[in-house]
This record gives C-alpha cells, structure tokens and sequence, in this order.
C-alpha cells in the first residue's frame, strides 16, 4: 500500500491531492510516480480508469515554475473528450500551486482558443492535429518544454495520429522528459518509443478481476445534493446488520457520521488523522455490534478483517475498479450473500462503466426509493424485531399488562398501535455535506456509418480533430539529445 505523503511531493501538491480526496495510490500511481519524479522517462502500461492522469499530472506539476509563463508541459490525448478531462483534472492538481492547464482540441473556434492562450496556461492538454495547427500559426511555441505525455498511445495509433504526434515531437527544441502510457504496446507504439524516449523505464499493472460472486452489486444515480438523503433511504429499508460506508476523504467520513448521528443512526467513522488508539476503538465497536455503521476511507479500512459484514455503500465512487473491488470485497465473506451499493452522479457513470469493464461483472441499475419504499421497509425491520423478540422469549415482564389491554382493546388495533409507535418514521433532519468534486472517465468516441475504427482514416481525422493539411511542410529530424 503506497500513500501520496510517501512521494515526498511539495506541500502545494500534498495539498491538492488532499482536497481531492486522494489518499491512496492506485497501483499505476505507486509505480510510475517516484520514477517520474526523478526526471526518467517511463512507458506505463494500464487500462483506462486506473489513475493514469494523476500518475502523470504530478511528476509534470512537481517540475512547473510558476513564475514562468511559457508552455512547460503538453499531453496530447487521442479525443477531444480526454483532452478535456484531462485538463480538468491536472487544473484541480496544479490549484493550489497555481498551474494552470489549458485544452486544445478540434471542434472548437481556433480563436477562442488563441485568445485563452494570451493568458499564458503552463500546461495545454491537445489532441494531435489541432496542435499541430497552432504551431503552425505559431500560436504555440514548445522552445521551453520540459514533459511530454503521450497517453492512450494506442488509441492515437488507431486513430492514424501517429505521424502527427512525430511532427510535435520533432517541432520541441528543449530537452524534456516522456511519459507514455498505453493500453497495449504494439509494435509502432515500442519503435515511436525508441525513436523519442531515453533509456525508459517500464511499469506494467494489470487489471485485477472480481474474483467475488456472491455480491449483489448495484448503484443509483443520483444528484450530489440528494445523496445523503437517498442513503438514509436505503438504510431505513434494507436494515443492515453491519454496513461499511466508504467516502472519498475524511472530511466526508467526519460530515457522513454526524449526520447519522442526527438522524438517529449508530455510526462512527475511521480515517487516517484518527489515533491508532481511536481507530481500535470503533472496529472493537463495530465487531461487537454496539454500533451498526462504519464509515471509512479507502486507507483507513485496508486490511480489516470483519466478518459478518452485510452490506457495504460506495457513498462516493471510488477513484479506480481495484479499490472498487477492495471495498466490496468486505462483505460476502464466508460463502455467505453480500450486498453493494454505489451511489453515483450523472457525471460519473462513464467512471462506473469502466469499473464494469474492468472487473468485468454488470452493475444493476436501481431506482431513487420513494416515501412508500422506505416506510415498508420500516415496517419490516419493526415486525422482524418483534418476532426475533418472540423467538428469544424475553417478555414475561410485559404479559400481564398485554392481557389487561386485551380486556378493552382486541388484538388487531392492540398490535397496530404498536407498530406504528415501534415504526421509525422517516426523518428529514438538514444534513449538509461537502460536496466532493465527481471523477472523470473519458468518453469513447464512435465513428458513423458503422464501419468501425479505420486505423488511417483521414476522414474521421478531420472529423475529430480539425486536422490541418501540411502537404509540403518540411518535418525535421531533430531529435531530443540526452541530458
């Protein structure tokens, strides 16, 4: 397990990745992070979804000087969809230490884009082509480059942009670090890597695949501001004997236990600022039952070991498919059958898609359950307790005061009363969270027609990415020397 406070990143960084929510790295992250760091250049070999970004955006933000405005950093990204997240992303890295990222893709008005230039963005995330136009215009200078990110390589090659991103990086009149990261490693993919990268190091992580099938795993989409509510919902109806919680920082864990606690629930959270004397403290709790509810990070719950786990509730997604494993993972233990719940909003349901494909196990759908839903469910777990109280036999106390209300009142009203006193009623205490920003996932582009992916189609080029035409433009065979 690698943390990002063991990379010894700049306070401004540490930071970012804090209010992002980030506390453990994914395993692209712990190995391609300290390489990059040191200035190498690294190939990183993952599927889509695992963290690549971010083990990308740091070593990239680490080497930005903020007081200089030129174009430090690009990464060029196969659709116009990436680019954008892309930028979005390394905007929210680079916050804190006030880097900013710029897209650049086809599609959109090339003066806007001239015009966002003039306020001087360090980084610029671009699909080939339109880059390539931009330098043409010189309208982008890449003289004080220092890393270039080629990512989804194999992507690009299948979409013919291979000879553009040659034209790019043979334009880069600086010495820069490359960090490349594919998929797949065909054969063009290793030669454009030898041509353009020094001595690089190789990081492979494979997808883990769900290795669980007693889980019955589902999620519902719902908004940011409607979360807490839904999942109070669902706690009301489906009365678990034990449920882990998992949210994506600790403030989240300290904000979703006090508003359990309004609402009636027994919760406690653990997360890594608690004291290893605290954090015993609640799992002893949670073992013994005297409370119902776990909330925890992704860090703080790694390596426990707590059976009879009924439920556990993905309040916020998890940033990649093997720490989705990981949290599911802790119930249906012990052939016994475990129940997960995902909450998701609408912005993150490519993210969830990519979990789906990469643990390769469907996620069913769930309505948002209503009123009538949750009141049903009450009323269940209410019946369910007075027959478990029947079964115990722990109520002689109370037979002589139940015969002499029989005496007036008969057995059906006598009951129901009881029932609708016993019945928790559903409770709408305000409860505001944090909201935590969505994660992203990039959006698969298709081509018309239903011809599929022509791998050198200048057509469905000129299409994605505004690709310029340089019939007589004269390539140069400069290439990076070794520093």
């Amino acid at each position: 397990m690698s943390t990002f406070s063991q990379f010894q990143l700049s306070s401004e960084l540490q930071q970012a990745v804090s209010n992002m929510g980030f506390e453990e790295a994914t395993p692209i992250q712990a190995k391609a992070i300290p390489i990059a760091l040191t200035g190498k250049d690294v190939i990183g070999q993952a599927q889509t979804g695992t963290g690549k970004t971010t083990a990308f955006g740091l070593p990239m933000i680490e080497k930005v000087d903020r007081h200089d405005r030129s174009i430090q950093g690009i990464v060029l990204a196969p659709t116009r969809e990436l680019a954008i997240q892309v930028a979005e992303e390394l905007n929210r890295l680079g916050q804190v230490k006030g880097i900013r990222t710029l897209p650049i893709y086809g599609g959109q008005e090339i003066s806007r884009q001239i015009r966002a230039l003039k306020n001087k963005p360090q980084l610029i995330a671009a699909t080939p082509g339109r880059l390539l136009d931009h330098i043409s215009r010189r309208t982008i200078r890449l003289n004080q480059i220092q890393t270039v990110v080629l990512d989804e390589a194999d992507e690009m090659l299948n979409m013919g942009f291979i000879e553009d991103i040659e034209k790019i990086l043979d334009s880069i009149h600086s010495e820069y670090q490359t960090l490349l990261f594919s998929a797949t490693m065909p054969e063009r993919i290793r030669t454009l890597a030898n041509k353009f990268m020094n001595d690089p190091e190789i990081v492979r992580v494979k997808a883990k695949t769900m290795t669980v099938s007693n889980i019955d795993q589902t999620y519902i989409e719902v908004r940011e501001k409607q979360k807490f509510d839904v999942f109070c919902s669902l706690l009301d109806i489906q009365s678990p004997e034990l449920a882990i919680v998992f949210g994506r920082t600790k403030k989240r864990v300290d904000e979703l236990v006090e508003g359990l606690i309004k609402r009636g629930y027994s919760a406690e959270g653990i997360h890594g600022d608690l004291t290893q004397k605290k954090r015993d403290q609640v799992i002893r709790m949670f073992k013994q039952q005297r409370i119902d509810i776990m909330v925890a990070t992704d860090v703080a719950a790694r390596g426990l070991d707590i059976s009879g786990v009924s439920h556990v509730y993905n309040f916020d997604i998890p940033q990649d498919p093997e720490s989705y494993v990981h949290r599911i993972g802790r119930t249906g233990r012990a052939g016994k059958t475990g129940i997960a719940v995902t909450l998701v909003t609408p912005r993150e349901l490519d993210h969830l898609k990519t979990i789906e494909q990469v643990t390769r196990k469907t996620i069913v759908r769930k309505p948002i359950p209503t009123i009538e839903d949750v009141v049903f469910g009450n009323k269940k777990a209410t019946i369910q307790q007075i027959m478990n109280t029947i079964d115990e036999g722990d109520f002689q106390a109370y037979k002589k005061s139940a015969e002499n209300l029989l005496e007036d009142i008969d057995s059906v009203t006598l009951l129901s009363a009881c029932l609708k006193i016993m019945t928790k009623e559903p409770d709408h205490t305000p409860v505001v969270l944090t909201e935590v920003p969505p994660l992203h996932v990039k959006k698969k582009k298709r081509f018309s027609g239903g011809q599929g992916r022509r791998k050198d189609s200048r057509n469905n080029q000129k299409r994605y990415d505004d690709k310029p035409k340089y019939g007589n433009r004269k390539r140069s065979n400069r290439r990076r020397k070794n520093g």
